[in-house]
């Protein structure tokens, strides 16, 4: 089948080869050898002259395989076909016809070219895999039965609420590193791992990604591919299944594969043009793969959807569609008549050689170096820890979205270079690079970054979530208090935002002692973290030697004479403290809480001081009030009758250019407003 499509006014070549012996044939046939036809009929298995190669390879490299492994190969992908086909039938949904246009690539993959040991899949020196286009799940799972890994009977569970086998692969089963299904995120992922194992562990394992050509519509793709060519990730192959149909229609670059392959070149990668149903030539091209050097490589296949299935190969609206029943056993009895063998490929071991990691129990060389009074950022003191920290551990690694002179993540850079990963303006894949860093317990991750830019990359948090991931995340410049630069760098949504992650500790330091704290935490707590700093200079409340633990608050001011009790955190809470004071000489005195963790917020706390003060409480926060500070004190309290809660927060966008103090009092979080609230709690 020739090629129709054009590219910069030039006709492109038919993606046939020009074989070494000097005879020629087509990449893409209709029907390949071992699967049947579109129209169901069988097709015998000519056998191809073994020295070819294909069009931009080098004939010394080439690699020769013999027939055998060919045709076990080939039958290998059909038996992944009828898992596929066989478990989605089962559940009566899933996406048999994604599967089936990539049931040779994961074939010569598993049972040909990576390494590892299928025993043990989270072994540290395995090759690994991630399987971007997550919807194709029920492939990975048919290739680790084949392994070994799954009992054939539980790919019947597929979808079943007691059964692992979940519709998008996630870590809950032992052979998945990162979630994936929210598209365009996995080879991110796999720019992290393989930036571990080529910089960190510097061990041979390298690291394969399956992407879907719907998928690389998203534009973390591409920030992903120049990710990966910056920092010459030759351990990193991505495997490009170009089937030409997306979820409801025709993917924008149809067959073009030359499209896709100008532009991975143009980013800087080895690419190769390959027939995906053709197990020799994809052995051929991960041999060649594996060849380059200081780039990474991308196998550009080109496959059809639904291969192998009768009336649905290559044809539209049928993604996500399982088949009928009797449908599926008709087209399973077919694809089984193609197989010729019985027989398996044990992948080959893993070449040992990744360090030992110890990322547990990590404690900081000395006790914060302040003193009582200090004026310091804590975006400053977060710098100043973070690089403190790298010295406790050497896993410590950190990822820039590249502020760090504005931000002081540049101290780290100073202090452990080889342990500094910038990532540039580009917050989605540097997420995901950071989920790629933290898998298999390799490193411990800070992400840092303006807080007002990770909104950009919250699908990657919220997989991050779901990948059960390891990684802290750090916010700066947030709320009204960064003064002039305006509304586009103040976050003021971040707290809902990281709030509504599950298993996610937000932290909220309010000086430079908590903050050198809460890195500590975040280090050592299972489960994402997010740490809340600012711009403005504040004073150190806290004398180096103050114990704090997450969910524990800080009652700072306290008598038995409290009338309200006032919840700050930041910004705020150094307003509120200057209310108490004025409050004082007015012979008002208030109950000042630092509740230092949003979640899990200190209830117990909170609920006692309130009581003692006649369940009169003001919470004030540098944030809107959706999903802040007030809103968890509301539900922290929600069960407890009395106590009213009255919110001061950010009502409205910010359009002034004015210093933090005046931002602060124009938008009602100031000391002043602090003590309007106090007298108006007291009278009503």
């Amino acid at each position: 089948m020739k090629l129709h499509c054009c590219f910069q006014g030039r006709p492109l070549r038919p993606l046939g080869s020009r074989l070494t012996d000097g005879t020629s044939r087509a990449h893409f046939p209709e029907a390949r050898p071992g699967t049947p036809s579109r129209d169901g009929t069988a097709v015998a298995p000519p056998r191809l002259p073994r020295t070819g190669t294909w069009e931009g390879a080098n004939m010394a490299d080439s690699t020769t395989l013999d027939a055998t492994t060919v045709q076990v190969l080939q039958d290998l992908a059909n038996r992944l076909r009828v898992h596929s086909i066989r478990a989605t039938c089962a559940s009566g949904s899933g996406h048999p016809t994604s599967c089936c246009s990539a049931a040779e690539i994961v074939s010569v993959l598993f049972f040909h070219t990576m390494r590892y040991r299928q025993t043990e899949p989270a072994h540290p020196d395995n090759d690994r895999f991630v399987l971007s286009k997550g919807h194709a799940a029920p492939l990975l799972y048919a290739a680790w039965a084949e392994a070994g890994g799954i009992s054939e009977p539980d790919l019947l569970n597929l979808r079943t609420i007691h059964c692992d086998l979940e519709g998008h692969p996630t870590p809950r089963l032992s052979f998945v590193d990162v979630a994936t299904g929210s598209l365009g995120q996995g080879l991110g992922a796999a720019c992290g791992m393989a930036y571990t194992g080529k910089y960190l562990d510097k061990a041979s394992y390298r690291v394969f990604c399956l992407l879907g050509d719907g998928e690389s519509s998203e534009g973390s793709v591409w920030e992903a591919l120049a990710f990966a060519s910056h920092y010459c990730l030759d351990n990193l192959v991505a495997v490009f299944d170009v089937n030409r149909l997306g979820q409801s229609g025709v993917a924008p670059l149809k067959h073009c594969t030359d499209i896709y392959r100008n532009r991975c070149e143009a980013f800087g990668w080895n690419t190769y043009l390959v027939d995906g149903h053709d197990v020799e030539a994809l052995c051929q091209a991960f041999s060649q793969a594996a060849q380059g050097k200081n780039k990474p490589a991308a196998i550009i296949a080109k496959t059809f959807k639904g291969r192998g299935i009768p009336s649905v190969e290559d044809a539209e609206n049928w993604h996500g569609k399982a088949l009928p029943k009797e449908r599926g056993d008709e087209i399973i009895r077919l694809i089984e008549s193609q197989i010729q063998t019985n027989r398996n490929l044990l992948p080959k071991p893993p070449v040992e050689g990744s360090p030992p990691v110890s990322i547990t129990s990590i404690k900081m060389t000395s006790l914060p170096d302040y003193k009582v009074g200090d004026r310091v950022a804590t975006q400053k003191a977060y710098g100043l820890a973070l690089a403190k920290l790298g010295l406790a551990n050497e896993r410590v690694v950190v990822l820039d979205g590249d502020p760090k002179n504005s931000t002081f993540f540049e101290i780290f850079k100073k202090e452990h270079p080889e342990r500094f990963i910038e990532c540039f303006a580009a917050e989605q894949n540097m997420v995901s690079v950071a989920l790629g860093c933290a898998t298999r317990g390799r490193t411990i991750t800070f992400v840092t970054t303006l807080a007002a830019f990770l909104t950009r990359a919250f699908d990657q948090i919220r997989m991050g979530a779901i990948s059960q991931t390891n990684i802290n995340l750090i916010g700066s410049h947030c709320g009204v208090s960064v003064g002039e630069d305006g509304p586009s760098q103040m976050a003021l949504e971040d707290l809902a935002m990281f709030r509504s992650i599950p298993n996610c500790t937000v932290f909220l330091p309010s000086d430079a002692v908590s903050t050198e704290h809460a890195v500590y935490l975040a280090a050592n707590t299972k489960g994402m973290c997010f740490i809340r700093t600012s711009r403005s200079e504040t004073a150190v409340i806290y004398p180096p030697q103050e114990n704090f633990e997450i969910g524990r608050a800080k009652v700072i001011r306290h008598s038995n004479n409290d009338k309200v009790t006032v919840i700050g955190a930041g910004a705020t809470l150094h307003e509120a403290l200057a209310a108490a004071d004025a409050l004082s000489q007015q012979d008002i005195s208030i109950c000042v809480i630092d509740p230092f963790t949003i979640k899990p917020l200190d209830a117990a706390t909170i609920i006692s001081c309130a009581k003692a003060t006649d369940g009169r409480v003001v919470t004030v926060e540098d944030h809107y009030q959706e999903g802040g500070i007030g809103e968890a004190v509301c539900a922290a309290v929600s069960g407890e009758p009395d106590i009213h809660v009255h919110q001061l927060s950010v009502s409205g966008v910010p359009e002034r250019n004015r210093k933090p103090s005046e931002l602060l009092s124009m938008f009602g979080v100031s000391a002043r407003h602090i003590i309007a609230a106090v007298k108006y709690t007291l009278m009503h």
